[in-house]
């Protein structure tokens, strides 16, 4: 006989195991599914990025109880700068401006994972099936039914709700029959740590040229994170370069506004690609995370758009009565709509405009960046865009009364 569960989440990576945490809080009982065994030092998705999180995503991360075991490796953004190489406007954002302690934090991915395996280890609710792997796929008179294949061998389980959280080549998403649109950037994303001779002091910068967007966050202990992004056809010549010619073509492209840059860290190339699914959800089924959606990381709102989406669907399941129900999903998308198109048209459009080589270009964008820093309206609704709160907003993520 096969095991049965209200929801069956196939992917244990950050918003997968968030969403796994929203509904054991929900008490909803769930099944999450891993492809990585759990380790206690680099659990779940360890890498070595440093995420920027948005303010709605500390928020959230709070209400779920996992931001205190994360909070002190977590270094404040109360600053943002951007700007563009060889363009006279720039636009700053600060914490206090809009009555906040922090616009978000820097944390390295590590912190997070680890952060979110210590929550997952008190669900009382949930079952691991980690390592594991789904091998089958089939709809179910009561859902779907799911063969898992794991160190103890296979087992049958079926869930009134599926879930793909896993990745942005989901197997989920192709099995549901469910496209893609797919846009290759033909660049390459290189992040790495370093220590600028000036500590960035709370402030993000993001600055944008003709070979694509640079950033550098703050870091604890006067180290900043990079994120160097460069034409693909450049990619292996840049993960051959030494440190010092390294950070010779970061200063090039960063500048000289924390001084001298010195001591990287290892680097880690990927590749940028964005994937749109052409639908959210499927008959007891939906995406969340880059399964549903892989964007470009200018802005750095990958990971945040997908808790929205995990703890957006972690509320509308709580207290239904069915958690695949149609009406439920329909509601779900509905939901999303707003938040995930608008994000995914900033980024998609910041990279064809700002990053455009086309001098006709350079006074508009300046002044567009003028007109961020200094018209109130645009700056608070660029703010608040970048806090997290577009659309309509999980309710976990909201400002807490008082």
């Amino acid at each position: 006989m096969p095991e049965r569960t209200e929801i069956l989440i196939v992917g244990g990576g950050l918003v997968g195991a968030s969403l796994a945490i929203a509904l054991d809080a929900a008490g909803r009982d769930a099944v999450l599914v891993e492809a990585a065994a759990p380790r206690a030092d680099a659990q779940p998705s360890y890498d070595e990025r440093n995420l920027a999180l948005a303010r709605a995503s500390g928020n959230g991360l709070r209400a779920l109880g996992v931001w205190a075991h994360a909070e002190a490796q977590a270094t404040p953004i109360r600053r943002v700068h951007v700007s563009r190489a060889g363009e006279f406007g720039a636009t700053r954002l600060a914490a206090a401006e809009f009555g906040v302690d922090a616009l978000g934090w820097t944390l390295p991915a590590r912190e997070l994972g680890r952060a979110l395996l210590a929550r997952l280890s008190a669900c009382t609710r949930l079952t691991r099936c980690a390592p594991a792997s789904l091998v089958e796929l089939a709809p179910h008179a009561d859902g779907w039914r799911a063969v898992v294949r794991g160190a103890d061998g296979e087992r049958e389980i079926v869930a009134r709700l599926l879930v793909g959280a896993d990745g942005t080549e989901s197997f989920v998403r192709a099995r549901l029959g469910i496209g893609a649109e797919v846009h290759d950037y033909a660049q390459t994303l290189f992040v790495a740590t370093l220590t600028p001779e000036r500590e960035p002091d709370g402030c993000a910068f993001e600055r944008f040229g003709d070979a694509g967007p640079v950033a550098l966050l703050p870091l604890g202990h006067g180290r900043a994170g990079l994120v160097l992004t460069v034409p693909a056809a450049d990619g292996e010549r840049v993960a051959a370069l030494d440190d010092d010619a390294f950070l010779a073509l970061a200063q090039a492209r960063f500048g000289w506004r924390l001084g001298r840059l010195a001591r990287p860290g290892k680097r880690h190339p990927y590749r940028i690609r964005r994937v749109a699914a052409a639908a959210l959800t499927a008959p007891r089924a939906v995406l969340v995370g880059n399964a549903a959606q892989t964007i470009h990381p200018i802005g750095a709102q990958g990971f945040n758009l997908g808790l929205r989406d995990a703890l957006t669907l972690a509320e509308l399941a709580a207290d239904a009565a069915d958690p695949g129900a149609a009406a439920l999903l329909r509601e779900y998308a509905a939901r999303r709509a707003a938040d995930r198109e608008g994000t995914m048209a900033m980024s998609h459009g910041l990279v064809g405009l700002a990053c455009l080589a086309e001098p006709a270009l350079a006074p508009l964008r300046s002044l567009a960046l003028i007109a961020c820093d200094r018209v109130p309206p645009l700056k608070r609704a660029l703010a608040r865009r970048g806090m997290g709160f577009r659309g309509t907003p999980p309710r976990a993520v909201l400002e807490p009364a008082g």
